[in-house]
């Protein structure tokens, strides 16, 4: 038998574990936090089942009585376990249904999604400037035989535009293809394919091996002109650049030629625009290169110099963009963020 002494202190001990229990099931929030009670106070490693396990050391003669006295006490803690995750699923799924409810009579919410970058949109309407004078739009392939990006343009063999330090060559080397430099060579293919008189623009990716920094990307966009016919002159240039100075920069927008040299073009000439609305106040800055088309050019795709001439420019849509809108560094053009692209409104 055992001793009364010895039943009441295992008796104490069951009820004290089993009050620790209820208490830590009472305090779950969460299934997560049932969980975590159930497993320290009626799991392995728990006070109960220490007591459980002390059942061996007992005497045969006692331990019925003890294991009785233990039994009621783990099943009052599975009991409330139960009970606590049946409230605790209820609990839940209401607010899981709360978090998923739609009230069918809110205005629908307008979100965007997504647009087109600032860069697509002035490219398009740079090219649209000279739609409405009646010009196409011309594209070419962004990889390009060597022969039209630099021998059909007058590029001689030792320029340092072709060097490696300058253009990205495409293996194997025999093959002479390049990714082109600029847009020149969608020039001198519609020169080869099309009736004249011809009046183009090629807007396009082109790649050069530039470091990134504030003013220059290793591939940016250009716009590029091409006017051939009977009797153009250098007075047809200047009044086709002023007119899409004026577009893009206001009516108070205006240009001015210096004498440069280009391979393609001859006379040759950079080109500023005085931008009215420039930080620090109205001033000159470098745009493009223009020029009339060399005679070489001509002839190299098969047009008569002594009965065509022609013209052709070409600027950087990036640095359009900078001008237009006072912007300080082109990387912001091509790391993607969305604030970014946000200030120029998002257009599907």
């Amino acid at each position: 038998m055992p001793t009364p002494d010895a039943h009441a202190d295992l008796g104490a001990r069951v009820d004290a574990a089993v009050t620790a229990a209820l208490a830590a099931i009472d305090a779950a929030s969460t299934t997560a936090d049932l969980q975590a009670a159930k497993s320290a106070h009626n799991g392995q490693g728990s006070e109960l089942a220490s007591l459980n396990a002390s059942l061996r050391d007992i005497a045969p003669a006692d331990r019925k009585a003890a294991g009785q006295t233990i039994g009621a006490g783990r099943a009052r803690v599975a009991d409330a376990i139960a009970a606590r995750q049946a409230e605790l699923a209820l609990v839940e799924e209401a607010a899981q249904l709360e978090a998923e409810r739609v009230d069918v009579t809110a205005l629908p919410r307008i979100r965007s999604r997504g647009g087109r970058h600032p860069l697509t949109m002035l490219m398009d309407e740079m090219s649209d400037v000279f739609v409405g004078m009646g010009w196409e739009v011309a594209e070419g392939p962004e990889l390009e035989h060597e022969w039209y990006n630099f021998d059909a343009l007058n590029v001689d063999p030792d320029h340092p535009a072709r060097g490696e330090s300058d253009t990205f060559y495409v293996a194997p080397a025999d093959r002479h293809m390049v990714l082109r430099t600029q847009t020149s060579p969608v020039q001198v293919r519609t020169l080869l394919t099309r009736e004249l008189p011809t009046y183009i623009v090629a807007p396009g990716r082109v790649y050069r091996t530039d470091d990134i920094d504030a003013t220059h990307l290793p591939v940016f966009t250009q716009l590029e002109g091409l006017a051939v016919d009977k009797g153009i002159t250098m007075a047809n240039l200047r009044g086709t650049l002023e007119h899409l100075a004026r577009a893009m920069f206001g009516e108070e927008a205006k240009i001015r030629l210096r004498p440069n040299y280009f391979p393609f073009t001859e006379p040759s000439a950079e080109m500023d625009v005085w931008h009215p609305g420039m930080r620090g106040g109205a001033r000159w800055v470098e745009w493009g290169g223009c020029g009339m088309v060399n005679p070489n050019v001509l002839r190299a795709a098969g047009v008569d110099p002594d009965v065509y001439s022609g013209f052709a420019f070409g600027m950087g849509i990036e640095r359009t963009l900078q001008f237009r809108y006072l912007l300080d560094d082109m990387r912001d053009m091509i790391e993607g963020d969305v604030r970014f692209t946000e200030q120029f409104g998002m257009v599907i």
